[in-house]
């Protein structure tokens, strides 16, 4: 499975809904869109297993126009557990689920 590390800043989905997600680097994003031309799911998803810290998980990244970038939500519980906050940074670990 390709992998992928990065170091970011998690922000706050200004909406109704209170999301919070970490921004993939332009040039990983750029990469995991040529790499999942064939295996993208609704909304352009891709499934990953992600790591932060000592707290691994299942879920997609979901490409973000007004970013140019995919974003990586992250649930409550992976928040809670890491002690992480909108504006908290981390180092993230991707992996990509479906074979390339």
């Amino acid at each position: 499975m390709k992998q992928y590390r990065f170091h970011a800043h998690l922000w706050e989905y200004e909406g109704p809904t209170s999301w919070f997600f970490f921004t993939v680097p332009d040039d990983q994003s750029d990469e995991i869109e040529e790499l999942t031309s064939l295996t993208r799911r609704g909304f352009g998803s891709v499934r990953v297993r992600v790591t932060i810290g000592a707290t691994s998980w299942n879920t997609s990244v979901f490409p973000d126009s007004k970013r140019k970038a995919y974003i990586l939500p992250v649930k409550k519980q992976v928040r809670t557990s890491e002690g992480l906050g909108a504006g908290s940074a981390a180092d993230v670990t991707l992996e990509l689920v479906d074979p390339v």
